[in-house]
């Protein structure tokens, strides 16, 4: 399926849990105690805003009730000092939570889980804020040879959809754009997944962005050329300083891959018109 050709994006992905940045490998779970923490999410937005991120996702892995109120002011902190985009997701499962998250700053909700419960969420967002300011987030698990599953609740509960099926029908409902995230690869640093990854984005046509295994810069480079993904998503890599979004955008260009330039000097969002047309981030 075709899709248009545009610059390759590089995002870094902050997983919060009780206002702290943490990293775990494939879907560790917070209450396991199968978490590190790495630092405060407002330090380190700020840290890849001025690294020249093109955009970053904030992932709610708590999502109760005070933890949703914790991301709100998180999320608005980091839109009044930073111009990157913000996508935020986890407990999302209403069009008024897509509403909460967006006025308190974010430019793109993901739901997940929420959308296979009722994947009519999907269209009901896309007309309400635009298929711009709606991302489907899959979690995928290969299940046999040449099969992967689509995981619900974190990765720990099977679907019985399959991957490639998924997405498409995500799209048609009006999803803008897909994060793949691959259970297998998650923080191992072992290299993403690019066989699913390739499936998906020829079988779509708005961007992919692949997620799950980013170890080393080759890495990306891989899943934007063998994997025909539209940006890569990166925790680990960035979280421990193994490289920098300039490294990986240096590298990138060094291999033929077209990349945004850093938005130098552009001033942080407070009072910005949202583009999803529901009033400003301030």
């Amino acid at each position: 399926m075709q899709r248009p050709m545009l610059a390759k994006r590089v995002i870094p992905c902050l997983d919060v849990h009780d206002r702290q940045v943490t990293r775990g490998v494939r879907f560790g779970r917070a209450e396991a105690g199968e978490l590190r923490n790495v630092g405060d999410p407002v330090a380190l937005a700020l840290e890849y805003n001025a690294q020249g991120a093109d955009e970053l996702v904030f992932f709610d892995i708590t999502a109760s009730a005070h933890a949703r109120s914790t991301m709100l002011d998180v999320i608005a902190e980091v839109a009044s000092h930073c111009f990157m985009p913000l996508t935020v997701g986890g407990g999302v499962r209403t069009i008024e939570g897509m509403r909460t998250m967006l006025e308190a700053g974010a430019d793109k909700v993901s739901i997940n889980s929420a959308a296979l419960a009722d994947p009519d969420l999907i269209r009901s967002g896309a007309e309400k804020f635009g298929s711009q300011c709606i991302v489907v987030s899959i979690d995928v698990k290969r299940v046999r040879p040449g099969q992967w599953e689509v995981f619900s609740h974190g990765g720990r509960r099977p679907t019985g959809l399959e991957a490639v099926g998924w997405a498409k029908r995500a799209v048609r409902l009006g999803a803008g754009e897909i994060v793949l995230n691959s259970i297998d690869a998650d923080g191992t640093r072992a290299g993403y997944d690019l066989e699913i990854t390739r499936r998906v984005s020829q079988g779509v046509n708005v961007p992919v962005v692949a997620s799950g295994g980013a170890g080393h810069l080759d890495h990306m480079v891989q899943v934007l050329t063998q994997g025909a993904a539209d940006a890569v998503l990166a925790a680990s890599v960035f979280h421990f300083g193994t490289c920098t979004v300039a490294d990986v955008k240096q590298h990138l260009a060094a291999h033929g891959i077209a990349v945004r330039a850093p938005a130098a000097g552009l001033l942080p969002r407070t009072g910005a018109a949202s583009p999803c047309g529901i009033g400003s981030h301030a």
